[in-house]
């Protein structure tokens, strides 16, 4: 290599990738995928090219990779809808775009559902704003969190859902249990006809149920406060 060439790439775009904290928790979303949760920093290390001393340059540890792993997720729930659209149509939205998320990345589901939030985790900014759209639309702050709390239970449980075997459930010919089999054979039916995965018309139509129980409790709160005025 000429000297000139050699300046050229000491002054230019450098020929490795930088380790940096988001290469980190990509790299160890891509392993979490591959091989679950028991990978280790050296594991890690190695499939970034880099001594495991490196990584704490950027990371604290394990457990600070996957807080990581879940601001990326996070990341990639849509919440615009929160601002422009009705509430109950904003939180369709949301709904939908957080199972998604989590359905690419099945790993994911339980280790982030139980793992305590890093108090500065952006997930919050989130959470405060469809607290505050369940406010404004009439509930006590306590009920939002706990409605925001439900949606979360039912779209991890959905993602989880959308991971499993289409056919998980299937009793494969039994006949003590007739309701469920001409249910599962009715469903059956109306997935050949709409194309539809199982766990996608699962999700939508519970989805609805959780929209219009709170849809009916909002009539309800507005008849009685119109009645008591």
């Amino acid at each position: 290599m000429h000297v000139g060439e050699r300046e050229r790439r000491r002054v230019g775009r450098p020929s490795e990738q930088v380790l940096s904290r988001v290469r980190i928790v990509e790299t160890a979303l891509d392993l979490l995928d591959e091989h679950g949760e028991g990978f280790g920093m050296r594991d890690l290390a190695r499939e970034l090219g880099v001594r495991p001393s490196a990584l704490y340059n950027h990371v604290e540890n394990k457990e600070d990779v996957f807080r990581g792993i879940r601001e990326v997720i996070a990341g990639r729930v849509s919440t615009r809808e929160l601002d422009h659209e009705p509430w109950d149509d904003a939180l369709a939205a949301w709904a939908r775009s957080y199972r998604d998320a989590f359905a690419a990345h099945p790993p994911t589901i339980a280790l982030l559902a139980v793992m305590p939030f890093d108090p500065g985790s952006d997930v919050f900014a989130s959470y405060d704003r469809i607290v505050g759209l369940l406010i404004a639309e009439g509930w006590s702050r306590a009920a939002a969190l706990n409605i925001l709390v439900a949606f979360e239970s039912f779209i991890l449980g959905s993602a989880l859902d959308a991971a499993a075997a289409p056919d998980m459930m299937h009793a494969r010919g039994r006949g003590d249990v007739p309701n469920f089999t001409a249910a599962y054979a009715e469903r059956e039916r109306r997935v050949a006809a709409t194309g539809a995965a199982p766990a996608d018309q699962a999700f939508e139509a519970g989805l609805e149920l959780l929209l219009r129980g709170l849809r009916a409790e909002q009539r309800e709160r507005e008849a009685g406060a119109r009645a008591a005025s």
